[in-house]
C-alpha cells in the first residue's frame, strides 16, 4: 500500500478508525477483530483509537483493549503497525461526552492507556479535544513532558484551530507531527488546519472522513458528483471519497472508521484510485 509520513514513521496512506466498533451500536468483539485483521491484511499500518471510545462507565478504554486483542492475536506480521490513541476526552456512561486536559488527568490517563495497549510506551499520543478551562499551553505541555519521559514516541492533537496548531508546535519544540479533524465533503472548515499542516509539514488525519457512521452509506446520495464520478471511476462513492482527500495533500491520511470487514477492504483500495485535475476540481466544488 502506498505511504506516507507520520513524524519519523512511515504508515499506509488509509489508516482505520476504530471508534465505530466501541461505541453505541458497536459489533460484537469477534466481528471487530475481524474487521482489524482485514484492515492489516489489506496493508494498513495504522489504527487510531481514544480511552474514550467506550459505551458503559465500566468498559472505559474499550478501543484500545479491542487493538491490542486484535494485534496480539493477529496471524501475520504487525510489528510495522502505528497505534494513535488519545486522551483528554471523557465518556460518563451516559452517552454525553465531557473534557479534561488537566496535566493531573491526562498523565493518569496515559498510564492507563499504556496498560490497556500493553506498551510500555505508546506510538502516537494526542490530546483529544481542548479544554477551555485550561490553558491549552498547559495540556500540550503534558505531552511535551511524556515525550521526554519516554512514554510517548510521537504528539498529536486534535480538534484544533491555526492558532491552537502553532500553540502546540511552540510548546513541544517543534515535535508535533499531527492534527486529527474532523475533514469529509460534508464538512470542509477544517481546511486552513489542513493547509497549515501541508505548510508546516505534519500529517493531517481526518476523522469521519466519509461524514460520519451514520451517513457514510448515503454520500453518493448527498453529494451527486461523488457518485458520479465514482461511477465514470467503476468504484464506490466512499472509495472515491478516500481518494480525493489523498488528492488534496501528500500530508493527508484518512482514518475512515469501520466496523466490517468488507467496508475497511474497499477503503483501504482507495490508493488505486487515480483522479485526473478535472475530476478533483468537481469533487472540490461539490456542496459548496
Amino acid at each position: 500500500m502506498e505511504q506516507r509520513r507520520i513524524g519519523n514513521r512511515s504508515v499506509s496512506a488509509i489508516g482505520l478508525g476504530v471508534m465505530p466498533m466501541a461505541i453505541e451500536g458497536r459489533p460484537d468483539e469477534a466481528r471487530s477483530i475481524a474487521t482489524i485483521h482485514a484492515a492489516l491484511d489489506a496493508g494498513v499500518t495504522f489504527i487510531d483509537t481514544a480511552d474514550a471510545y467506550h459505551v458503559r462507565a465500566d468498559d472505559v478504554g474499550y478501543g484500545e483493549t479491542l487493538v491490542a486483542r486484535a494485534l496480539a492475536s493477529y496471524p501475520g506480521d504487525a510489528m510495522n503497525v502505528l497505534v494513535a490513541t488519545k486522551g483528554g476526552h471523557l465518556r460518563p456512561g451516559d452517552g454525553s461526552w465531557t473534557v479534561n486536559g488537566s496535566p493531573a488527568y491526562l498523565h493518569r490517563a496515559c498510564e492507563e492507556s499504556m496498560k490497556r495497549l500493553g506498551v510500555s510506551s505508546i506510538g502516537l499520543y494526542q490530546l483529544h479535544r481542548p479544554d477551555r478551562t485550561v490553558h491549552y499551553e498547559d495540556s500540550v505541555g503534558v505531552l511535551a513532558e511524556l515525550l521526554d519521559a519516554g512514554k510517548i514516541e510521537m504528539a498529536g492533537i486534535s480538534n484544533a484551530n491555526p492558532d491552537q496548531i502553532r500553540i502546540a508546535q511552540d510548546v513541544l519544540g517543534g515535535r508535533l507531527v499531527s492534527v486529527q479533524n474532523q475533514f469529509s465533503p460534508a464538512f470542509r472548515s477544517s481546511k486552513p488546519e489542513l493547509d497549515l499542516c501541508e505548510e508546516m509539514g505534519i500529517a493531517f488525519l481526518p476523522w469521519s472522513p466519509l461524514g460520519g457512521i451514520s451517513r457514510a452509506g448515503k454520500l453518493g446520495d448527498r453529494f451527486a458528483a461523488f457518485a458520479t464520478v465514482a461511477d465514470e471511476l467503476g468504484v464506490s462513492p466512499q472509495r472515491l471519497c478516500l481518494a480525493w482527500e489523498l488528492a488534496l495533500s501528500d500530508v493527508v491520511v484518512p482514518i475512515p472508521g469501520s466496523s466490517r470487514p468488507e467496508t475497511i477492504a474497499d477503503s483501504a483500495l482507495a490508493i488505486e484510485v487515480h483522479l485526473d485535475p478535472d475530476q478533483i476540481a468537481r469533487l472540490n466544488r461539490a456542496g459548496s
